[in-house]
């Protein structure tokens, strides 16, 4: 693996937390991710379940976790199945987990081969009255794919009709909200990377680069520091793609005197940094640009200030449409009296600023969380407001990773150059 070896107590604390909150006599499955294939005999780059690693630390595909723990049987109560390697797999796939291996990683003591699962299960099954099964349940989520957990799901409360089945993301979406101090600190580490990647493209932009060459410097960053990978895939939007809020293409010429939006974040031992940052293409700013750009870190800097514990996350929705709607009155970009006079079901703002302000991070860069509840103490979300002016080729987004603290908000991405003379004076170096 590319990252340091995390502490166990992680994983086996996760379990802890989560196993405390089931009904006695409970058993409970998690299925690692697929491989998807991509053409002919090859497949993606394989990407674990986060559930799954959140409870193991194993990011090997073909595993399975059960956790029983009134189970009669002691060795049944905390059980890894992984895949068998051989000889063929070593040679043609390479390294996979030993079962000392899968030990250490996880925590749990008791790990067997995959072709052990049936008959093991079989035995745990005749105890268990009730079941919990996962499925991935963040909101927007939608897929075509069937997920492996969905098929085995599927295939195993057909096997077992009789016992009663429950929900495990519940539990699991409530217990990821709140970071412990070994994720805060892998997020920190995902943030260091991207920080690293934002200075080294400070110093490569000009114009005439072209945006996919700018994300070659950002990912060659990125693998030089342990990352994984991109979190997400990039978005390096030169003049009026800035304009488009999930543009991805990067495939445009940088133009001299245009802005060039980034939103990109390391990935590091699966955990997610979501950073947006735009900077002038030649090096300086334009008097509008500057502008645009102050009044965008003003709300930026506010918003932050508010990200307080007990704070409902509407609040903050309201706040960043009513903060940004004074800086675009500010931008003579519409008057106070049309601001008066508007359709209050198309408000004036929506045209130069359309999406929200925060999301949950953590293993997922749109991590798990009821938008419902409260900012508590251990979240970690973003804050990324903008202001898009198509006609003028001016969009303008920044975004900070913010940790919640009981002493207030701790922004993760404080060493990221975000202050206009400093994004130029390193420009110029």
């Amino acid at each position: 693996m590319r990252y340091s070896k995390i502490n166990p107590e992680l994983f086996i604390n996760n379990r802890k937390q989560f196993t405390s909150k089931m009904k006695p006599n409970s058993m409970a499955i998690f299925y690692s991710n697929d491989e998807m294939p991509k053409k002919g005999d090859q497949f993606f780059p394989f990407q674990q379940s986060p559930d799954f690693f959140y409870l193991t630390g194993i990011a090997q595909e073909k595993s399975v976790l059960v956790l029983f723990p009134d189970c009669p049987i002691p060795e049944f109560r905390e059980l890894l199945f992984v895949l068998k390697t051989n000889e063929h797999i070593a040679v043609w796939e390479g390294h996979k987990y030993t079962q000392e291996e899968a030990r250490a990683t996880s925590g749990i003591e008791n790990v067997k081969w995959l072709d052990a699962q049936e008959m093991v299960i079989n035995q745990m099954m005749a105890h268990a009255k009730h079941v919990y099964l996962n499925q991935y349940e963040y909101p927007k989520y939608k897929s075509e794919v069937e997920s492996r957990e969905r098929r085995l799901n599927r295939e195993f409360t057909a096997k077992f009709p009789q016992h009663r089945y429950h929900r495990s993301a519940p539990i699991l979406n409530e217990q990821r909200l709140i970071k412990s101090d070994i994720e805060i600190g892998l997020i920190k580490k995902s943030c260091e990377i991207t920080n690293k990647a934002f200075r080294r493209v400070l110093k490569y932009v000009k114009p005439e680069v072209m945006e996919f060459q700018v994300q070659a410097e950002i990912e060659h960053e990125f693998s030089m520091n342990g990352a994984t990978g991109n979190a997400y895939y990039p978005i390096i939007a030169s003049g009026e793609n800035s304009c488009v809020l999930h543009y991805i293409e990067n495939d445009k010429k940088c133009e001299d005197g245009e802005l060039l939006l980034f939103d990109f974040g390391a990935e590091y031992a699966e955990y997610a940094a979501d950073m947006s940052r735009t900077i002038p293409i030649n090096g300086k700013f334009n008097e509008q640009q500057k502008a645009v750009y102050e009044a965008v870190l003003r709300t930026l800097k506010s918003l932050t200030e508010m990200m307080t514990v007990g704070m409902p996350l509407s609040e903050l929705d309201k706040a960043s449409k009513s903060l940004t709607e004074k800086e675009l009155i500010g931008l003579g970009l519409f008057s106070e009296e049309q601001v008066k006079n508007q359709d209050p079901k198309k408000p004036l703002y929506q045209q130069y600023f359309m999406h929200g302000v925060n999301h949950h991070m953590g293993l997922d860069v749109h991590d798990v969380g009821d938008r419902l509840q409260p900012l508590k103490a251990g979240m970690v979300l973003t804050c990324e407001p903008g202001i898009y002016i198509k006609e003028e080729k001016i969009g303008i987004r920044l975004e900070n990773d913010i940790l919640i603290t009981e002493n207030g908000p701790v922004n993760l991405m404080a060493e990221i150059p975000i202050e206009v003379v400093d994004i130029e004076r390193l420009m110029s170096e």
